[in-house]
Protein backbone atom coordinates (compact mmCIF):
# COMPACT_ATOMS: atom_id res chain seq x y z
CA UNK A 1 0.00 0.00 0.00
CA UNK A 2 1.07 3.48 -0.60
CA UNK A 3 0.19 6.38 1.25
CA UNK A 4 -1.14 9.56 -0.96
CA UNK A 5 -2.39 11.41 1.92
CA UNK A 6 1.19 11.78 3.23
CA UNK A 7 2.76 15.68 2.47
CA UNK A 8 5.57 16.52 1.12
CA UNK A 9 7.23 19.50 1.99
CA UNK A 10 9.15 20.36 -2.09
CA UNK A 11 9.86 23.96 -1.47
CA UNK A 12 13.82 24.53 -1.31
CA UNK A 13 14.56 21.62 -4.09
CA UNK A 14 14.45 24.38 -7.23
CA UNK A 15 10.62 22.61 -7.72
CA UNK A 16 9.18 24.51 -10.92
CA UNK A 17 5.90 24.54 -9.01
CA UNK A 18 6.72 25.14 -5.80
CA UNK A 19 10.13 27.29 -5.84
CA UNK A 20 9.33 29.47 -8.45
CA UNK A 21 6.16 31.72 -8.11
CA UNK A 22 8.09 35.26 -7.16
CA UNK A 23 9.52 34.82 -10.52
CA UNK A 24 6.50 34.35 -11.92
CA UNK A 25 5.32 37.50 -10.65
CA UNK A 26 2.85 35.55 -7.85
CA UNK A 27 2.39 35.69 -4.23
CA UNK A 28 5.27 33.23 -3.25
CA UNK A 29 2.81 31.94 -0.50
CA UNK A 30 0.38 30.95 -2.97
CA UNK A 31 -0.78 27.42 -3.26
CA UNK A 32 0.30 26.37 -6.76
CA UNK A 33 -1.86 23.64 -8.42
CA UNK A 34 -1.13 24.70 -12.06
CA UNK A 35 1.88 22.37 -13.64
CA UNK A 36 1.51 18.85 -14.06
CA UNK A 37 3.48 17.62 -11.54
CA UNK A 38 2.37 15.32 -8.85
CA UNK A 39 3.24 16.01 -5.20
CA UNK A 40 3.45 11.88 -4.86
CA UNK A 41 6.78 10.47 -3.92
CA UNK A 42 7.06 7.79 -6.80
CA UNK A 43 6.61 4.30 -6.60
CA UNK A 44 9.15 2.64 -3.95
CA UNK A 45 10.48 0.10 -6.95
CA UNK A 46 11.66 3.26 -8.93
CA UNK A 47 13.55 5.00 -5.88
CA UNK A 48 15.43 1.54 -5.21
CA UNK A 49 16.48 1.25 -8.67
CA UNK A 50 17.79 5.02 -8.77
CA UNK A 51 19.32 4.29 -5.84
CA UNK A 52 21.03 1.60 -6.81
CA UNK A 53 21.75 3.49 -9.90
CA UNK A 54 22.77 6.47 -7.78
CA UNK A 55 25.24 3.99 -5.30
CA UNK A 56 27.32 3.40 -8.35
CA UNK A 57 28.70 6.26 -8.41
CA UNK A 58 29.29 6.46 -11.93
CA UNK A 59 27.16 8.80 -14.49
CA UNK A 60 28.21 8.23 -17.83
CA UNK A 61 27.11 8.21 -21.29
CA UNK A 62 24.15 5.53 -21.21
CA UNK A 63 21.50 3.87 -23.29
CA UNK A 64 19.17 0.69 -22.89
CA UNK A 65 19.86 -2.94 -24.39
CA UNK A 66 17.03 -4.17 -27.02
CA UNK A 67 14.57 -5.29 -23.81
CA UNK A 68 13.55 -1.86 -23.06
CA UNK A 69 11.41 -1.86 -25.80
CA UNK A 70 10.07 -5.33 -25.08
CA UNK A 71 9.46 -3.89 -21.60
CA UNK A 72 7.58 -0.96 -23.03
CA UNK A 73 5.85 -2.77 -25.20
CA UNK A 74 4.78 -5.84 -22.58
CA UNK A 75 3.16 -2.32 -20.43
CA UNK A 76 0.98 -1.82 -23.62
CA UNK A 77 0.00 -5.02 -23.43
CA UNK A 78 -1.13 -5.64 -20.22
CA UNK A 79 -3.28 -1.91 -19.87
CA UNK A 80 -4.36 -1.94 -23.73
CA UNK A 81 -4.52 -5.08 -25.15
CA UNK A 82 -1.98 -4.25 -28.16
CA UNK A 83 1.83 -4.03 -28.53
CA UNK A 84 4.22 -1.72 -30.65
CA UNK A 85 6.90 -3.31 -32.25
CA UNK A 86 10.37 -2.82 -30.92
CA UNK A 87 11.52 -1.19 -34.01
CA UNK A 88 9.26 1.65 -34.16
CA UNK A 89 10.75 3.44 -30.66
CA UNK A 90 12.31 6.14 -30.94
CA UNK A 91 13.54 7.17 -27.55
CA UNK A 92 13.45 11.41 -26.77
CA UNK A 93 13.74 13.75 -23.87
CA UNK A 94 10.06 14.75 -23.97
CA UNK A 95 7.07 14.94 -25.97
CA UNK A 96 7.29 18.33 -26.22
CA UNK A 97 10.52 18.00 -28.04
CA UNK A 98 8.90 14.97 -29.98
CA UNK A 99 6.37 17.43 -31.30
CA UNK A 100 8.88 19.98 -32.73
CA UNK A 101 10.88 17.25 -34.19
CA UNK A 102 7.83 15.82 -36.28
CA UNK A 103 6.74 18.91 -37.45
CA UNK A 104 9.93 19.94 -38.61
CA UNK A 105 10.42 16.52 -40.35
CA UNK A 106 6.93 16.06 -42.17
CA UNK A 107 6.13 19.37 -43.05
CA UNK A 108 8.30 22.57 -44.58
CA UNK A 109 7.75 26.19 -43.29
CA UNK A 110 4.82 27.58 -44.10
CA UNK A 111 2.61 24.78 -44.44
CA UNK A 112 -0.42 24.58 -42.32
CA UNK A 113 -0.43 22.58 -39.21
CA UNK A 114 -3.83 21.90 -37.15
CA UNK A 115 -4.38 21.38 -33.42
CA UNK A 116 -7.41 21.58 -31.14
CA UNK A 117 -7.92 24.12 -28.80
CA UNK A 118 -8.07 24.84 -25.36
CA UNK A 119 -5.24 23.11 -26.03
CA UNK A 120 -2.08 21.92 -23.95
CA UNK A 121 0.33 25.56 -24.84
CA UNK A 122 3.27 24.03 -26.30
CA UNK A 123 1.17 22.71 -29.24
CA UNK A 124 0.98 26.39 -30.72
CA UNK A 125 4.71 27.25 -29.77
CA UNK A 126 6.10 24.16 -31.68
CA UNK A 127 4.41 25.12 -34.51
CA UNK A 128 5.01 28.98 -35.05
CA UNK A 129 8.47 28.90 -33.52
CA UNK A 130 9.15 26.39 -36.60
CA UNK A 131 7.56 28.85 -39.08
CA UNK A 132 4.69 27.24 -39.57
CA UNK A 133 1.05 28.16 -39.51
CA UNK A 134 -1.64 27.59 -36.98
CA UNK A 135 -5.13 25.71 -38.06
CA UNK A 136 -7.58 25.70 -35.05
CA UNK A 137 -10.47 23.44 -35.46
CA UNK A 138 -12.17 24.49 -32.02
CA UNK A 139 -13.32 21.48 -30.00
CA UNK A 140 -17.09 22.13 -29.57
CA UNK A 141 -18.83 22.03 -25.56
CA UNK A 142 -21.93 20.71 -26.20
CA UNK A 143 -23.51 20.11 -22.28
CA UNK A 144 -20.71 19.98 -20.33
CA UNK A 145 -19.03 17.36 -23.27
CA UNK A 146 -16.51 18.32 -25.51
CA UNK A 147 -16.93 17.26 -29.38
CA UNK A 148 -14.90 17.72 -32.34
CA UNK A 149 -16.62 19.54 -35.44
CA UNK A 150 -15.95 16.88 -37.82
CA UNK A 151 -17.12 19.20 -40.65
CA UNK A 152 -14.77 21.66 -39.52
CA UNK A 153 -12.09 19.70 -39.23
CA UNK A 154 -12.64 18.44 -42.55
CA UNK A 155 -13.56 21.87 -44.15
CA UNK A 156 -9.84 23.27 -42.50
CA UNK A 157 -8.06 20.01 -43.54
CA UNK A 158 -9.17 20.90 -47.21
CA UNK A 159 -9.10 24.54 -47.66
CA UNK A 160 -5.60 25.35 -45.56
CA UNK A 161 -3.90 22.24 -46.97
CA UNK A 162 -2.80 21.00 -44.09
CA UNK A 163 0.10 18.74 -43.89
CA UNK A 164 0.13 17.54 -40.05
CA UNK A 165 -2.25 16.79 -37.45
CA UNK A 166 -1.13 16.94 -33.40
CA UNK A 167 -3.93 15.05 -31.72
CA UNK A 168 -3.80 15.23 -27.74
CA UNK A 169 -5.41 11.93 -26.80
CA UNK A 170 -6.35 12.12 -24.17
CA UNK A 171 -6.98 15.51 -24.30
CA UNK A 172 -5.32 18.32 -21.92
CA UNK A 173 -7.15 20.37 -20.84
CA UNK A 174 -10.43 19.19 -21.25
CA UNK A 175 -10.48 15.64 -20.54
CA UNK A 176 -11.87 14.17 -23.18
CA UNK A 177 -11.09 10.07 -23.76
CA UNK A 178 -11.36 9.84 -27.56
CA UNK A 179 -13.61 7.07 -28.64
CA UNK A 180 -12.49 4.13 -31.17
CA UNK A 181 -15.09 5.92 -33.34
CA UNK A 182 -13.81 9.29 -33.14
CA UNK A 183 -10.17 8.22 -33.69
CA UNK A 184 -11.53 6.60 -37.01
CA UNK A 185 -13.25 9.53 -38.51
CA UNK A 186 -9.75 11.60 -37.72
CA UNK A 187 -8.53 8.45 -39.87
CA UNK A 188 -10.36 8.58 -42.77
CA UNK A 189 -10.57 12.55 -42.83
CA UNK A 190 -6.25 12.39 -42.88
CA UNK A 191 -6.18 9.51 -44.83
CA UNK A 192 -8.34 11.34 -47.56
CA UNK A 193 -5.99 14.27 -47.58
CA UNK A 194 -3.00 12.55 -47.07
CA UNK A 195 -2.37 14.51 -43.56
CA UNK A 196 -0.11 13.02 -40.85
CA UNK A 197 -1.05 12.92 -37.46
CA UNK A 198 1.03 13.01 -34.43
CA UNK A 199 -0.51 11.75 -31.43
CA UNK A 200 0.26 13.20 -27.86
CA UNK A 201 -0.53 10.59 -25.62
CA UNK A 202 1.45 11.19 -22.54
CA UNK A 203 -1.78 11.30 -20.08
CA UNK A 204 -2.67 7.42 -21.96
CA UNK A 205 -2.48 5.55 -18.28
CA UNK A 206 -4.38 8.34 -17.11
CA UNK A 207 -8.03 7.19 -17.36
CA UNK A 208 -11.55 7.85 -15.11
CA UNK A 209 -13.20 4.48 -14.20
CA UNK A 210 -15.68 3.69 -17.01
CA UNK A 211 -13.64 5.01 -20.13
CA UNK A 212 -10.95 3.32 -22.15
CA UNK A 213 -8.17 5.01 -24.02
CA UNK A 214 -7.43 3.51 -27.49
CA UNK A 215 -3.67 4.13 -28.50
CA UNK A 216 -3.65 5.99 -31.80
CA UNK A 217 -1.88 3.01 -33.89
CA UNK A 218 -4.22 0.19 -32.48
CA UNK A 219 -6.91 2.22 -34.32
CA UNK A 220 -5.35 2.77 -37.36
CA UNK A 221 -3.48 -0.08 -37.81
CA UNK A 222 -4.16 0.43 -41.98
CA UNK A 223 -2.86 4.28 -41.38
CA UNK A 224 0.13 3.63 -39.29
CA UNK A 225 2.38 5.00 -42.00
CA UNK A 226 0.76 7.89 -41.71
CA UNK A 227 0.83 8.06 -37.58
CA UNK A 228 3.40 9.20 -34.71
CA UNK A 229 2.53 7.96 -31.35
CA UNK A 230 3.86 9.94 -28.51
CA UNK A 231 3.86 8.45 -24.80
CA UNK A 232 5.96 8.89 -21.95
CA UNK A 233 6.35 7.40 -18.43
CA UNK A 234 6.21 11.41 -16.92
CA UNK A 235 2.79 12.35 -16.37
CA UNK A 236 1.97 8.90 -15.21
CA UNK A 237 4.98 7.97 -12.66
CA UNK A 238 5.86 11.50 -12.12
CA UNK A 239 8.87 11.35 -13.79
CA UNK A 240 8.92 14.49 -16.01
CA UNK A 241 12.06 15.91 -14.40
CA UNK A 242 13.75 13.26 -15.88
CA UNK A 243 13.15 13.42 -19.37
CA UNK A 244 12.47 10.24 -20.83
CA UNK A 245 9.50 9.73 -23.43
CA UNK A 246 8.69 6.75 -26.14
CA UNK A 247 8.31 7.72 -29.63
CA UNK A 248 6.39 5.35 -31.73
CA UNK A 249 7.22 5.47 -35.50
CA UNK A 250 5.81 2.42 -37.83
CA UNK A 251 7.32 3.67 -41.47
CA UNK A 252 11.21 3.32 -41.21
CA UNK A 253 11.58 6.33 -43.89
CA UNK A 254 9.25 8.45 -41.52
CA UNK A 255 11.48 7.47 -38.26
CA UNK A 256 14.43 7.92 -40.76
CA UNK A 257 13.08 11.66 -41.49
CA UNK A 258 12.39 11.86 -37.77
CA UNK A 259 16.08 11.62 -36.36
CA UNK A 260 17.85 12.85 -38.94
CA UNK A 261 16.05 15.75 -37.36
CA UNK A 262 16.70 14.84 -33.83
CA UNK A 263 19.94 14.65 -35.40
CA UNK A 264 20.70 18.48 -36.79
CA UNK A 265 19.23 19.66 -33.35
CA UNK A 266 22.08 17.81 -31.59
CA UNK A 267 19.36 15.37 -29.37
CA UNK A 268 20.95 12.00 -28.93
CA UNK A 269 21.70 9.93 -25.96
CA UNK A 270 18.93 10.80 -22.93
CA UNK A 271 19.55 10.76 -19.06
CA UNK A 272 20.80 7.75 -17.60
CA UNK A 273 19.16 8.20 -14.60
CA UNK A 274 15.72 8.91 -16.37
CA UNK A 275 16.24 5.50 -18.30
CA UNK A 276 16.91 3.44 -15.14
CA UNK A 277 13.59 4.99 -13.82
CA UNK A 278 11.49 4.53 -17.02
CA UNK A 279 12.15 0.79 -16.68
CA UNK A 280 11.79 0.28 -13.30
CA UNK A 281 8.52 1.91 -13.72
CA UNK A 282 7.32 -0.18 -16.58
CA UNK A 283 8.44 -3.39 -15.17
CA UNK A 284 7.17 -2.74 -11.40
CA UNK A 285 4.94 0.13 -11.52
CA UNK A 286 1.25 -1.54 -11.80
CA UNK A 287 0.22 -1.72 -8.16
CA UNK A 288 1.01 2.03 -7.58
CA UNK A 289 -0.50 3.45 -10.52
CA UNK A 290 -3.77 1.51 -9.82
CA UNK A 291 -3.59 2.77 -5.93
CA UNK A 292 -2.76 6.30 -7.61
CA UNK A 293 -5.81 6.31 -9.56
CA UNK A 294 -7.74 5.13 -7.01
CA UNK A 295 -6.96 7.90 -5.05
CA UNK A 296 -7.29 10.68 -8.09
CA UNK A 297 -10.38 9.44 -8.17
CA UNK A 298 -11.64 10.83 -4.64
CA UNK A 299 -9.67 13.75 -5.39
CA UNK A 300 -11.80 14.63 -8.47
CA UNK A 301 -15.05 13.38 -6.25
CA UNK A 302 -14.19 15.78 -3.66
CA UNK A 303 -13.54 18.63 -6.16
CA UNK A 304 -17.11 17.72 -7.97
CA UNK A 305 -18.74 17.96 -4.71
CA UNK A 306 -17.45 21.08 -3.76
CA UNK A 307 -18.12 23.06 -7.22
CA UNK A 308 -21.47 21.88 -6.78
CA UNK A 309 -22.40 22.54 -3.27
CA UNK A 310 -20.49 25.74 -2.49
CA UNK A 311 -19.55 27.28 -5.85
CA UNK A 312 -22.43 28.49 -7.47
CA UNK A 313 -21.86 29.91 -10.68
CA UNK A 314 -18.91 27.81 -11.56
CA UNK A 315 -19.22 24.23 -13.46
CA UNK A 316 -16.79 21.08 -13.53
CA UNK A 317 -16.31 19.77 -16.92
CA UNK A 318 -16.83 16.75 -16.51
CA UNK A 319 -13.55 14.44 -17.13
CA UNK A 320 -13.11 11.01 -18.58
CA UNK A 321 -8.97 11.25 -18.55
CA UNK A 322 -5.89 13.08 -17.08
CA UNK A 323 -5.81 14.24 -13.96
CA UNK A 324 -7.15 18.00 -14.97
CA UNK A 325 -10.08 19.82 -13.59
CA UNK A 326 -11.26 22.40 -16.37
CA UNK A 327 -13.61 24.78 -14.76
CA UNK A 328 -16.17 27.31 -16.23
CA UNK A 329 -16.59 30.27 -13.97
CA UNK A 330 -18.27 31.84 -16.89
CA UNK A 331 -21.44 31.87 -15.14
CA UNK A 332 -20.14 34.57 -12.43
CA UNK A 333 -20.26 36.93 -14.84
CA UNK A 334 -16.42 38.34 -14.39
CA UNK A 335 -13.60 38.70 -16.57
CA UNK A 336 -10.67 36.86 -16.94
CA UNK A 337 -8.40 39.50 -15.28
CA UNK A 338 -10.55 39.77 -12.61
CA UNK A 339 -11.41 36.40 -11.82
CA UNK A 340 -7.71 35.54 -12.21
CA UNK A 341 -6.83 37.98 -9.42
CA UNK A 342 -8.98 36.99 -7.20
CA UNK A 343 -7.82 33.34 -6.98
CA UNK A 344 -4.20 34.32 -7.15
CA UNK A 345 -4.45 37.65 -4.63
CA UNK A 346 -7.61 36.96 -2.54
CA UNK A 347 -7.38 33.21 -2.57
CA UNK A 348 -3.30 32.48 -2.81
CA UNK A 349 -4.70 29.96 -5.08
CA UNK A 350 -2.60 29.21 -8.21
CA UNK A 351 -4.05 27.64 -11.16
CA UNK A 352 -3.38 27.88 -14.83
CA UNK A 353 -5.91 30.31 -16.49
CA UNK A 354 -7.87 28.76 -19.57
CA UNK A 355 -6.74 31.34 -22.02
CA UNK A 356 -3.31 29.97 -22.13
CA UNK A 357 -5.18 26.59 -24.05
CA UNK A 358 -6.60 29.11 -26.76
CA UNK A 359 -7.53 32.72 -26.15
CA UNK A 360 -11.12 32.37 -27.14
CA UNK A 361 -11.85 28.68 -26.08
CA UNK A 362 -10.43 29.34 -22.57
CA UNK A 363 -12.40 31.96 -21.59
CA UNK A 364 -13.07 32.38 -18.20
CA UNK A 365 -12.09 28.79 -17.54
CA UNK A 366 -8.98 27.40 -15.10
CA UNK A 367 -7.26 24.08 -15.54
CA UNK A 368 -6.45 22.07 -11.70
CA UNK A 369 -4.16 19.65 -11.39
CA UNK A 370 -5.84 17.80 -8.85
CA UNK A 371 -2.41 15.72 -8.08
CA UNK A 372 -2.00 16.27 -4.56
CA UNK A 373 -2.88 14.99 -1.29
CA UNK A 374 -6.28 15.45 -0.42
CA UNK A 375 -5.69 17.71 2.22
CA UNK A 376 -4.31 19.82 0.11
CA UNK A 377 -7.52 20.01 -2.52
CA UNK A 378 -9.41 20.70 0.27
CA UNK A 379 -7.75 23.33 1.27
CA UNK A 380 -7.65 24.63 -2.66
CA UNK A 381 -11.66 24.40 -3.12
CA UNK A 382 -11.66 26.43 0.29
CA UNK A 383 -9.37 29.11 -1.36
CA UNK A 384 -11.39 29.45 -4.12
CA UNK A 385 -14.67 29.61 -2.63
CA UNK A 386 -13.39 32.69 -0.39
CA UNK A 387 -11.85 34.41 -3.29
CA UNK A 388 -14.78 33.99 -5.22
CA UNK A 389 -17.68 34.85 -2.58
CA UNK A 390 -16.19 36.27 0.34
CA UNK A 391 -15.42 40.08 0.74
CA UNK A 392 -11.95 41.24 1.46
Amino acid sequence: MYDFDRITDRRGTDSLKHDFAVEYGLPADVLPLWVADMDFPVAREITEALTERVNHGIYGYSDVKADYAEIVADWYGRHFSWRPEADWLVKTPGVVAALAMAVRAFTEPGDAVLIQPPVYRPFFGVVRNNGRKVVENTLVLKDGHYEIDFEDFEQKVRSEKVRLFILCSPHNPVGRVWTEQELLRVGEICGKYDVMIVSDEIHCDLVRPGYIHTPLLKALPGLKDQCVQCTAPSKTFNLAGLQVSNIWIPDPKKRKMFTREMDAAGLSLLNSLGLVAARAAFQHGDQWLKECLEYLEGNYRLIREETEEHLPGVKLTEAEGTYFAWLDFSGLGISDETLNDRLIHRGKLWLDAGTIFGKEAGNCFQRLAYVSPRSVIKDAMERMRKSLYEAE
